[in-house]
């Protein structure tokens, strides 16, 4: 677990008191103006979050932005990897992540040393990493995907060729199923994604009958299997918008549900539940550390800032201009 230290600390984030009716958002729209900061927040972060942000996509839609952007500061309103990418692409400009305890559990179930002591184990193999990975582990990878283009980069390989994948086994599993690969896979998986339930989303079926399924392919293979349409979060919204049907039972990470509403707000848009009983819905407690008051102090203080090894990102920008190339 990535931990803070004292000085963020001091520097409000455990809530500095902010003055009485202070209008937070626009605060921040005028901080972003003076300090020609660009807002970059993920699907899953809050809702409030995402409608202060520039930008909002997935993993694949923000490091194309990043790249391209001409901002001093990006503000990355999502998980520390996010923000590693996003200082890998752009060295030269300060990075910065609301609270740098908003780590990601499919990350840190790839250990940088480990990994490469799988890939010793395996010679001969291209490694692709899921983006979802530390900079560390990027940096001994040859090539990095999203699940939007995962399955295209993989198709673009000779057939006969070796591929580890990692982290996670349920999307390597599932390109696999899709593809005839037989990639070689590391066993990481997302807490979120890993909780979905094939009964309870067969229940909920059964309650909406006309509902359209839709599912990431992080999940587990049998509620993949479910799934009317499978794909990342940029593909389950787009084709939200392009179907007749008009209820859809979503097994991502809730926070997509927020952009889906926005964008069909005639449609219905119903969370799949997790096996847990004791919560509603599926949600990433490290996505929703992000608030409105920590993006705030974050751009007054400019801190708590993203840097990375230079070592370590000169060998992890490689992999991901390879898949900026072949997306």
């Amino acid at each position: 677990m990535i931990t803070v230290d004292n000085k963020w600390k001091e520097l409000g984030y455990v809530g500095e008191p902010i003055p009485e009716g202070t209008d937070l958002k626009a605060e921040i729209r005028r901080m972003c103006k003076e300090k020609n900061a660009v807002i970059m927040a993920h699907y899953y972060t809050e809702g409030e979050v995402q409608d202060i942000a520039d930008f909002i996509g997935d993993s694949l839609a923000l490091a194309q932005k990043a790249a391209q952007t001409d901002a001093d500061i990006i503000v990355m309103c999502g998980v520390h990897f996010m923000g590693e990418t996003n200082k890998i692409l752009c060295p030269e400009k300060k990075v910065l992540v609301p609270d740098l305890n908003a780590s990601c559990s499919l990350a840190e179930s790839c250990d940088a040393k480990e990994f490469k002591a799988f890939i010793d184990a395996h010679p001969g193999h291209t490694v692709i990493s899921y983006v979802n990975t530390t900079a560390a582990t990027k940096a001994v990878t040859d090539i990095v995907v999203t699940s939007g283009n995962a399955r295209k980069i993989v198709e673009s390989l000779p057939q006969d060729e070796k591929i580890i994948f990692g982290p996670d086994q349920n999307l390597g599993n599932y390109i696999n199923s899709i593809t005839g690969r037989q990639m070689v896979l590391w066993h990481g998986a997302c807490h979120v994604h890993e909780r979905f339930s094939v009964e309870k989303i067969l229940a909920l079926k059964a309650e909406h009958p006309g509902a359209k399924i839709l599912v990431h392919p992080e999940c587990k293979g049998p509620v993949v299997r479910l799934a009317d349409k499978a794909g990342s979060t940029a593909a389950l919204l787009q084709y939200s918008k392009e179907s007749d049907a008009t209820e859809f039972i979503v097994a991502t990470e809730s926070g997509i549900l927020h952009e889906m509403q926005k964008a069909c707000p005639e449609k219905t848009f119903i969370p799949a539940p997790p096996n847990d009983s004791t919560c509603a819905c599926n949600e990433c407690n490290y996505m929703k550390l992000i608030t409105l008051q920590k993006l705030y102090n974050c751009l007054k203080y400019e801190w708590p800032t993203i840097e990375v090894d230079p070592e370590i990102a000169e060998k992890a920008v490689r992999p991901i201009h390879r898949m900026l190339e072949m997306s």
